[in-house]
């Protein structure tokens, strides 16, 4: 019941069912969604199938949901509308499974309509395929051909209706979204995240392994740092291979549930084959789905080329990502990175439980074209560098600085951007991971930032990367910047005292 006392139909009641329903196409095959949408396929080089859509990143100033909003009358006619065209129309309907955890796995089930099977086929290489017929977790129904784009959300049915949008996009983080929300009312935590499993010798030759987990907007590195092997030599046994590229959850024991174990939704620009070997080999693979990529009638590709975009995409496979590992779930986390591109913060700096939260809160980093493209290089500040949460965000920063606590979990903050107007390259954040992984940096507190920054690294002369040396009129940026930061935790009022009186 909405608060002006509309009724909204149970799922159950309201969408056809795929197995007996005669406007359904249930569970078709990859080959057959690619066949829906062929006349609007132009093929890539190397054989797979690229895409322009219309809308070319999310629509989240449209996005709303029950629990956070306040829907009104017009919301739920969203709603029902969609549901009535699920019914009326021919329309694709496919399942797929998200996560593989016990208790944090999910049947989805995604309506599209027919011709834009393109949706279909990139959403349903990200997840897993489904046994059997069964109820669905978390339904979505995208309707890309509407009068207005409207995206609204049921958290508490598991139902997202997405109206008047063909991004991919969309689609995926509607069931993402649900995920974190159902692991934070279980105890855990929802992470807009990557993970690693990075396996190395310790002081005694023995081999052990260390949990990383990477918090950061889309085009920040997530990705890439997530990816990255991180120059490890394979014949000594020490390896670094990401279980999670996007979301996952913080879990009580320790451990990180992820969430997509069969594909990735990564970004193309810039893409290069010498930096990022690995993943080049994955998007460029024949199975890949490439979305407003710039790609010639030939089928020449361009990753270079925003043409359609900055935010160009590509749908891979896994199995084709040497980097990625068999398992989606890390068994235990060690070490959180939060990853900004804040022009006065050093490559590196090791925060205390409170510091740590405080950065959650923070989120600092700069918008993107996956965001708002009209913002695109903007500073920006997004609680957990998640735009996705639903509900009180001030909680979420309670939770997670909780969970760390009784964790023990080292935090850090990693600058991938420029100190500023000195770039912090691949080279250099690669670098940092693998020798703090290994605990070979040594610290010392910074006299500029007052936080605790490296004082030594191996292969990296990091007393070039000093605030002081770097960065004009540094005092008084920084004293800018901290007020700027307690204003913003400020506005959270259920956000624990200790850690709003934290800021660095």
């Amino acid at each position: 019941m909405s608060d002006s006392g509309q009724a909204v139909r149970p799922l159950k009641e309201t969408l056809p069912n795929p197995v007996e329903a005669d406007n359904v196409i249930y569970n078709p095959s990859l080959e057959e969604l690619r066949e829906f949408s062929r006349e609007l396929e132009t093929t890539a080089e190397f054989g797979s199938p690229t895409y322009v859509s219309r809308e070319r990143s999310r629509n989240s100033d449209k996005t709303k949901n029950a629990i956070d909003d306040g829907f009104d009358s017009e919301d739920y006619t969203h709603i029902e509308n969609v549901l009535d065209y699920a019914q009326e129309n021919e329309i694709l309907c496919i399942d797929r499974q998200m996560g593989r955890h016990a208790e944090h796995s999910y049947r989805c089930r995604l309506y599209v309509p027919k011709e834009y099977g393109r949706i279909a086929l990139a959403w349903a290489k990200l997840f897993e395929p489904v046994e059997g017929e069964g109820e669905p977790d978390f339904v979505t129904v995208q309707v890309p051909e509407w009068d207005e784009i409207a995206i609204r959300i049921l958290p508490e049915e598991g139902l997202t209706a997405v109206l008047g949008t063909d991004y991919t996009g969309e689609a995926k983080k509607s069931f993402l979204r649900l995920f974190m929300f159902h692991a934070k009312r279980k105890g855990g935590l929802g992470l807009h995240a990557g993970s690693k499993r990075v396996t190395l010798h310790d002081d005694d030759g023995e081999l052990q392994n260390v949990g990383q987990a990477f918090l950061g907007l889309s085009a920040t590195g997530k990705s890439t740092l997530t990816a990255h092997g991180l120059w490890f030599d394979e014949d000594e046994g020490e390896t670094a291979t990401m279980l999670q590229d996007d979301v996952c959850a913080l879990l009580p024991d320790g451990s990180i549930a992820g969430s997509e174990g069969n594909g990735l939704y990564v970004k193309t620009i810039g893409l290069d084959a010498d930096e990022q070997p690995a993943m080049y080999d994955a998007v460029t693979h024949e199975s890949a789905v490439l979305e407003n990529v710039d790609v010639a009638d030939d089928g020449t590709v361009d990753f270079d080329s925003d043409l359609h975009t900055s935010n160009g995409r590509a749908i891979i496979l896994r199995d084709n990502l040497s980097s990625a590992d068999d398992d989606i779930d890390l068994d235990g986390v060690d070490q959180v990175f939060f990853i900004t591109r804040n022009p006065v913060m050093p490559p590196v700096a090791k925060l205390s439980s409170e510091e740590a939260a405080v950065a959650f809160m923070l989120g600092e980093s700069i918008e993107t074209s996956a965001g708002d493209p009209s913002k695109a290089g903007e500073s920006i500040r997004v609680v957990g560098t998640n735009p996705f949460i639903v509900g009180p965000k001030g909680e979420e920063g309670n939770r997670f600085r909780t969970l760390i606590d009784d964790l023990g979990v080292d935090c850090f903050v990693l600058n991938t951007g420029h100190l500023g107007g000195k770039d912090i390259g691949v080279t250099e954040s690669v670098t940092l991971l693998r020798e703090i992984a290994r605990g070979t940096v040594e610290w010392t507190e910074d006299e500029a930032t007052g936080l605790t920054v490296p004082s030594s690294v191996p292969d990296i002369g990091i007393g070039e990367f000093g605030v002081a040396d770097n960065v004009s009129d540094y005092e008084t940026e920084l004293e800018n910047l901290r007020t700027e930061r307690q204003v913003h935790l400020d506005t959270f009022d259920d956000l624990d005292e200790d850690i709003r009186d934290s800021v660095y």
